[in-house]
C-alpha cells in the first residue's frame, strides 16, 4: 500500500496548507483530553467580533470502529461512525445531524495499490450521490469527481486533476467550478535541515480571464517554534507564529493586513490548543 496514490482532496494539499493552515483571526480555543481506554473529550470555543460559539466532541474508538458525536451552543448533535477495513483497505463513515433528518450519508472509501476511489451517498429519498477516482503511484496521481443532485438530475460538480510529488517538493494542476477555472500550485523544501520551504498557487477563471496568486513560506526556528507568511496579489499579507510550549500544546497568533483597506486595521487573531 506503499504506492498508493493519495484520494482525490489531496491533490496541492500541500501547498494549501502551508499557505492557509492554521490562519485564524478570531479568538480560538481548544481543550483535548485523551484517556487511555480509548475515550476522548474536545471542547472547542470560538469568538468572532461579540459571537461565543462552541462544541464538546467525544470520541470513541474501538478496535476498527470509532464514534464520533459533537453538540454545539446550538444544540445540534453531529454523529459520525468510522468503520476500518470491513473489507480490506476499506473503509466506511455513516455520520447524521440532530435535528436535520435529512443529513445522514455513508461514504465509502477503498485503496488499491494504483487507484484510491471515494464515493459518496445521501441517505435520503432524492439522494446527493458523489465520486471520486485517482489513478498512478504516491509520487504521480491523476484523478477526477463529480457530484449529481437526482432531485434535480443536474450534475453540481465535476472536477479534475493531476499532482506530482516528491519528498522535498510537490505540484499540482486543478480544474475546479464545472471547468471555469484553473489552479497551479507548488511547494518546495528549500531547507530540509532548518524546516524552509516555499509555496505558490495561481489561479485562473476562464469566464472572466482574471488571474490572482498567493505565495508564501514557512520556517522552522528550532524544534518549538515555527514561522509563517504569505502574501497575495489582492493585496493582502499575512504572518503566523505558532509555538509548542508543551507537548501537543500549541499556541497561534495570526495577523493580516490589508494593503487596500487603508481605514482598517490589521486583523489579529489568537489560537490556544491545550493537550494535557
Amino acid at each position: 500500500m506503499g504506492s498508493s496514490p493519495a484520494p482525490f482532496s489531496d491533490i496541492g494539499k500541500r501547498a494549501k496548507d502551508l499557505l492557509t493552515k492554521d490562519y485564524n483571526f478570531d479568538q480560538k480555543f481548544t481543550l483535548s483530553v485523551v484517556g487511555s481506554t480509548g475515550l476522548g473529550l474536545t471542547a472547542n470555543g470560538l469568538k468572532r467580533d461579540q459571537i461565543f460559539v462552541g462544541d464538546i466532541n467525544t470520541l470513541y474508538k474501538s478496535g476498527n470502529t470509532t464514534v464520533d458525536v459533537k453538540v454545539d451552543t446550538y444544540s445540534n448533535v453531529s454523529t459520525k461512525v468510522t468503520v476500518s477495513d470491513i473489507l480490506p483497505s476499506t473503509k466506511a463513515v455513516f455520520s447524521f445531524r440532530i435535528p436535520d433528518h435529512k443529513s445522514g450519508k455513508l461514504d465509502v472509501q477503498y485503496l488499491h495499490p494504483h487507484a484510491a476511489f471515494d464515493s459518496s451517498i445521501g441517505l435520503n429519498p432524492t439522494p446527493l450521490l458523489e465520486l471520486s477516482a485517482t489513478i498512478g503511484s504516491k509520487d504521480l496521481s491523476l484523478g477526477g469527481e463529480i457530484g449529481f443532485d437526482t432531485a434535480s438530475s443536474l450534475l453540481t460538480k465535476y472536477n479534475a486533476g493531476i499532482s506530482f510529488n516528491k519528498p522535498d517538493f510537490s505540484a499540482a494542476l486543478l480544474l475546479t467550478d464545472k471547468g471555469k477555472t484553473l489552479k497551479a500550485s507548488y511547494i518546495h523544501a528549500v531547507d530540509s535541515c532548518n524546516g524552509t520551504a516555499v509555496a505558490a498557487e495561481l489561479t485562473h477563471r476562464f469566464s472572466t480571464f482574471e488571474n490572482s496568486f498567493t505565495l508564501g513560506s514557512s520556517h522552522v526556528i528550532d524544534p518549538f517554534n515555527v514561522v509563517k507568511t504569505r502574501f497575495s496579489d489582492n493585496g493582502k499579507a499575512g504572518v503566523l507564529w505558532q509555538r509548542e510550549w508543551r507537548p501537543k500544546s500549541l499556541v497561534t497568533v495570526s495577523a493580516e493586513y490589508d494593503s487596500k483597506a487603508l481605514n482598517s486595521s490589521p486583523k489579529i487573531g489568537l489560537a490556544l490548543a491545550l493537550k494535557p
